[in-house]
């Protein structure tokens, strides 16, 4: 049986949380839809303190930029790109389209669209999260999006040269530092200077979350996000250094970021604790870290590796690393997981910043029913359908019937004029019994 040596904060905490949030996004997101640009300057002046003549960066302004930016942070972020960039190409190539003859004479089929335009938020304000440019704007470049938008907010003042070269490198349309709900809402809903886009998509804060939340249906979205997450499985074989600076790596994300270890071996769940506020006393994000192991660190010893699958599959955690002998047995076993990093060689950092995979992945158990951005989720997969007038006959007898026993005579009367027109048996609207 799972023994929890350490748990989160109560459930109850964070939901009233979670209400107070939701009021403040819904106030902000009437306010864009009915004053649009207006709305927009107020709130980037009250959230970020920033008002430029634009918010949109000129072809001038981001060559200014991209100068700022050392040669050797240029080929760093090219090589991260190129890396996602193949992956993606190769995760495209896999998505095929599709036509079949499922009867004589009756062609179905599937067809893959890009959706049309996409608006990538790439966050900014703890850190400047220069990886999310390429997770979002070279994925769906990769996907065929015909428009890519981009918002960040201001970082210390100005634009960050390195997340906006990212974004330049990545092929962004269109560029705006712009931050939060309001960046969000401007891009979904749109203004006098910003055209709507079809879908978002990127991380962001609880706010920037529940702007997507509010919003999905009117455009579509990636992924319902919460605060990042990490879960690290560990045997008798691991090292507790490393399972300490793995966990503390995400919890420096924010003071609300589940950082979890599930471990057979009860030295380990024993010594974790001391091993990490040994690392908080040196680490130099550790006013957040810290905060995050205390309000949302947990440590679960179990019996058996089977008994971590299970309680594994119940967390569905975003990231999830690997740490025991044979970490193969949890990619054949495990169900629920955003990603799964295999061994002690590899880690959380390697998939956020640069190894080709996708950083964008479920949280807060959505691991369950959807995996993270790819390339799949830009792309629209339409089913099209093209009949014989002999098939049409065939199927049109089936369908007249069926119809009939559910009582739709109007859909019905589509199969019967059918079967009128090409050769089936005298049916219509007069034959309902």
């Amino acid at each position: 049986m799972a023994i929890f040596l350490k748990k989160r904060l109560d459930q109850t905490v964070t939901d009233a949380i979670d209400a107070k949030v939701r009021s403040t996004v819904e106030g902000i997101m009437d306010s864009v839809k009915k004053r649009g640009d207006a709305a927009v300057r107020e709130l980037s002046a009250q959230f970020d303190k920033w008002s430029p003549p634009s918010f949109r960066l000129s072809k001038a302004d981001l060559d200014a930029i991209m100068a700022k930016v050392k040669p050797e942070t240029i080929e760093d972020i090219k090589f991260a790109q190129a890396q996602i960039r193949n992956f993606a190409q190769h995760q495209r190539a896999s998505i095929k389209d599709i036509e079949i003859e499922t009867l004589p004479g009756v062609k179905l089929g599937h067809k893959n669209i890009p959706v049309d335009s996409v608006g990538c938020y790439v966050p900014g304000g703890r850190y400047p999260m220069v990886a999310s440019a390429h997770m979002s704007i070279v994925t769906a470049r990769t996907a065929g999006v015909r428009r890519v938008i981009a918002c960040t907010p201001p970082n210390q003042g100005e634009p960050h040269a390195e997340t906006i070269a990212a974004m330049v490198l990545a092929g962004a349309d269109e560029i705006y530092v712009l931050g939060g709900v309001q960046a969000i809402a401007a891009m979904a809903l749109g203004t006098e200077t910003i055209a709507p886009v079809d879908m978002l998509c990127g991380p962001g804060n609880a706010y920037v979350a529940e702007a997507k939340r509010q919003l999905f249906g009117r455009v579509g979205i990636d992924l319902f996000a919460g605060p990042t997450e990490i879960l690290v499985i560990a045997d008798e074989t691991s090292d507790v250094e490393i399972i300490a600076t793995d966990l503390l790596g995400q919890a420096e994300h924010g003071p609300n970021s589940p950082a979890i270890c599930i471990t057979t071996s009860k030295k380990i769940a024993d010594g974790l604790d001391a091993e990490i506020q040994r690392q908080l006393k040196v680490l130099p994000t550790a006013d957040v870290a810290s905060v995050a192991w205390r309000d949302y660190g947990e440590i679960i010893l179990v019996d058996s590796l089977e008994e971590a699958v299970v309680e594994a599959d119940k967390l569905a955690a975003e990231h999830v690393e690997v740490l025991t002998k044979e970490p193969r047995y949890f990619l054949q076993h495990m169900k629920n997981f955003g990603a799964l990093f295999l061994g002690p060689e590899t880690n959380v950092s390697y998939g956020d910043k640069v190894i080709g995979t996708n950083h964008t992945l479920p949280t807060l158990g959505a691991a369950r029913y959807t995996g993270g951005l790819w390339v799949g989720k830009f792309i629209k997969t339409c089913t099209y359908q093209e009949v014989t007038p002999q098939a049409s006959v065939v199927v049109g007898e089936y369908c007249s019937r069926l119809c009939a026993i559910e009582r739709f005579w109007g859909h019905k009367e589509q199969a019967d004029l059918r079967l009128r027109r090409y050769g089936g048996q005298n049916v219509g609207l007069g034959a309902k019994k």
